[in-house]
């Protein structure tokens, strides 16, 4: 592995960047009900892993560092997109350890905010100077995916009878279309063959599984403080995570699914059954599962390049936020 320190330094420093580039973006002030609250979501310090990973990828391949940065804003400028709408679909009020934008602003100007930022996402993919409309096309193909796994994960909520298989299919949507879109753009920005972006995105859809899996576990064990963002709206909605469904097979699952009342409680009692079952390891294990298929998607990389992307892979599975 490449040292520690250089790692660390590296991601510190493209997230700088990162954050340097978003805070330049130039709005006018009017109209403040629209550019107000853009403002305020762009200045939320998220863990900018989607433009990490646009960036550890394309270096592999001597991408243009401008190009790179551009595609490194477009897909955080998605994220942030699917964010803000998620924050109303799943009634939300905390995202980053601030009020998310619909209790602030409003719903009606999250609505215009979201709309707004996935455009600037667009504009930035526009300003790429190499493979622009392949890449255009990979970062609406990614775009629409993500709507259609969150259309399922809306969909999913209550219903007992949704299947591990039908899980696996919406993540892949929802989490696994945007980290294989920026895995995906380091190999177009570095003009490589389809037969390596093809691999680069079946690197990004393992990781993104590994990841959704990693962060349906978070949302029971971990705690708001920490992870930054409201906890309990999954409980509340009864949520088919990975959790949900392999606790099924599990006596006593019905008396806490159908507990009422304190939702605080009864996440503190799934916690219990999760780990007394065995169903919390069971889930972790797809999750380091799906890593292993991820890294197996490595071998387009070399040297310490390889080296690298293995080292945030490692990073990716071992967040606690």
């Amino acid at each position: 592995m490449p040292d520690t320190k250089r790692f660390i330094d590296l991601l510190n420093f493209i997230r700088s960047e990162t954050d340097r580039h978003l805070q330049k973006l130039d709005f006018p002030e009017e109209p403040a009900f629209l550019y107000d609250p853009i403002r305020y979501v762009l200045k939320g310090k998220g863990k900018r892993l989607r433009p990490l990973l646009v960036h550890l990828s394309g270096r592999g391949f001597d991408a243009d560092p401008e190009d790179l940065m551009h595609a490194g804003l477009a897909v955080e400028l998605l994220h942030n997109f699917t964010l803000v709408h998620d924050d109303i679909m799943d009634k939300d009020d905390i995202r980053h350890g601030k009020p998310t934008v619909h209790m602030k602003y409003g719903q009606a100007a999250a609505i215009l905010v979201g709309d707004s930022i996935f455009t600037l996402g667009q504009l930035n993919i526009d300003q790429i100077q190499t493979s622009t409309v392949q890449a255009m096309n990979a970062y609406n193909k990614a775009s629409l995916s993500v709507c259609e796994g969150q259309a399922y994960d809306l969909q999913f909520e209550g219903d007992t009878t949704v299947s591990l298989d039908q899980y696996l299919d919406m993540i892949s949507r929802k989490t696994g279309a945007l980290l294989s879109l920026c895995a995906e753009l380091g190999g177009i920005l570095g003009n490589q063959s389809h037969e390596v972006c093809h691999k680069l995105h079946t690197f990004g859809l393992n990781l993104g599984r590994a990841f959704q899996v990693q962060d349906d576990i978070l949302e029971i064990f971990s705690d708001e403080e920490n992870l930054g963002k409201s906890l309990e709206s999954d409980v509340a909605a009864d949520k088919q995570t990975v959790l949900t469904i392999l606790a099924r097979k599990h006596d006593g699952w019905d008396e806490i699914k159908n507990l009422t009342g304190d939702i605080s409680a009864k996440r503190e009692r799934m916690q219990t059954f999760f780990i007394e079952t065995g169903v919390e390891a069971r889930a972790r294990q797809m999750s380091s599962n799906y890593i292993t298929k991820a890294m197996d998607s490595l071998s387009v990389f070399s040297g310490e390049h390889k080296r690298v992307m293995e080292q945030f892979t490692y990073f990716v599975l071992n967040r606690t936020h």
